[in-house]
């Protein structure tokens, strides 16, 4: 059996990290066997690389190896791709066409971005892993092979499982042995390394001298997230060594190639939920104003009822404190003696009354006057709610019940009222 640093010299693998060299163990074990294995782990950070050691070391490796992209072709191909058709057996199929099983008889397929597949194939490829048999569409003849699948995908597999997208007997099939690859941001003691032996490696494809990075810079490709991994930081290192007349790299310069970098050290904000439309908002706002007016005139109506059942507004006052705080505020402004008026001992907003306001003279007592204007008052007051009960009872039709609760007191209360207004 072939060491972990053998396995990394032959097939060109960079870094020390203690997850990477458990995976390749794991490859390296698993390799002699034909049971299937699945490689889990982020876009980029090379997963191709563990079905091309897992065939190099079997006793496959003298068969084909093929590398399929599931995510690459089109789901109404897909199926004829993988398993072959028939002459006829669809639209432009001029003659019969072997498929990717078929060819790989004997040897691996590499199944890249296997949540991707169609639920209709996954029916088919979980009948080659149980038993190798497959049908080639538009045929009824069973055909059988010997094929070792390798899968490999960056989703989170039980989540499609729950959302119905992937099979969960298909997903335990597969995952025989299951084949973590940390993401780069897990493996900081590797980023410099790779990014040397990738700038080294564009030096001599462009001839140029390779680039270098300062003790900043280095600080700063150490510290970014890599959402992309390895192929990202690849990609940033071709760049700076195509575009870069200076081969010395300062954190200023590798800054402008790093997108969002000034972010690097805050935590990625994942969105789980759908957001609503503005005017979904705007209708909750506009609902909640109405049920707040609604509740305030409930209590004003209270409020109106009990000056009239006392007729004493200063025991009113005194019994609803609290509802006359809640409509106009803990706010109280202060009147002076000779303009303040029942209604304004109450804090509420003066009505409109018909007769001619009485001149007050400085020298006389506030609350006389507040008696002499609570009597008009309570006269307006009771003319407005006689005409409230009158409207309401012609809207409902005479129905004292539905008028009972729309001005919201009890039946009992509207028929005394009613007797009592001779109505």
């Amino acid at each position: 059996m072939e060491s972990v640093q053998s396995i990394k010299q032959r097939f060109e693998l960079i870094g020390n990290d203690v997850k990477l060299n458990r995976a390749l163990e794991k490859a390296i074990q698993v390799a002699p066997t034909d049971i299937s294995v699945l490689v889990t782990g982020e876009s980029g950070v090379g997963k191709e690389a563990i079905p091309k050691i897992i065939h190099a070391l079997s006793h496959r490796k003298h068969a084909k190896y093929i590398a399929v992209n599931c995510g690459a072709i089109p789901e109404g191909t897909i199926d004829s791709e993988l398993f072959g058709h028939e002459k006829g057996a669809f639209t432009g199929a001029t003659q019969t066409r072997s498929g990717y099983f078929e060819v790989a008889d004997g040897g691996t397929i590499f199944l890249d971005e296997v949540g991707e597949l169609p639920l209709t194939t996954q029916v088919r490829l979980l009948r080659v892993l149980e038993n190798g048999e497959f049908l080639k569409v538009g045929s009824s003849q069973v055909q059988k092979t010997d094929v070792r699948i390798v899968a490999a995908t960056n989703i989170h597999m039980f989540e499609a499982i729950k959302k119905e997208k992937f099979r969960e007997d298909l997903y335990y099939r597969l995952s025989t042995v299951e084949i973590n690859i940390p993401p780069l941001r897990e493996r900081r003691e590797d980023i410099h390394l790779l990014f040397r032996k990738f700038a080294s490696d564009f030096g001599q494809k462009y001839k140029m001298p390779t680039i270098r990075l300062d003790e900043q810079a280095i600080q700063l490709l150490l510290k970014y997230r890599w959402p992309g991994n390895i192929r990202q930081l690849r990609n940033i290192a071709e760049q700076i060594s195509v575009l870069e007349e200076n081969r010395n790299i300062t954190a200023a310069t590798l800054n402008g190639y790093l997108p969002n970098a000034g972010n690097t050290n805050l935590p990625a904000i994942v969105e789980k939920s759908k957001k609503e439309s503005d005017f979904s908002n705007e209708r909750e706002i506009l609902y909640k104003v109405l049920f707040d007016m609604k509740g305030d005139l409930n209590d004003l109506k209270k409020l109106t009822l009990e000056l009239l059942k006392n007729n004493d507004t200063e025991k009113v006052q005194e019994e609803n404190e609290n509802l006359i705080r809640k409509i106009y505020g803990n706010k109280e402004e202060e009147v002076a003696p000779q303009e303040e008026s029942s209604t304004e001992i109450l804090h509420l907003p003066e009505p409109v009354v018909e007769s001619t306001t009485t001149v007050v003279q400085p020298q006389e007592d506030r609350y006389h006057f507040a008696e002499e204007i609570e009597e008009e008052e309570t006269l307006s007051l009771q003319e407005k709610e006689i005409e409230l009960i009158k409207k309401s009872l012609e809207r409902n039709r005479g129905k004292r019940k539905a008028a009972a609760s729309e001005l919201g007191i009890s039946e009992r209360t509207l028929y005394r009222k009613i007797k009592q207004y001779d109505l």
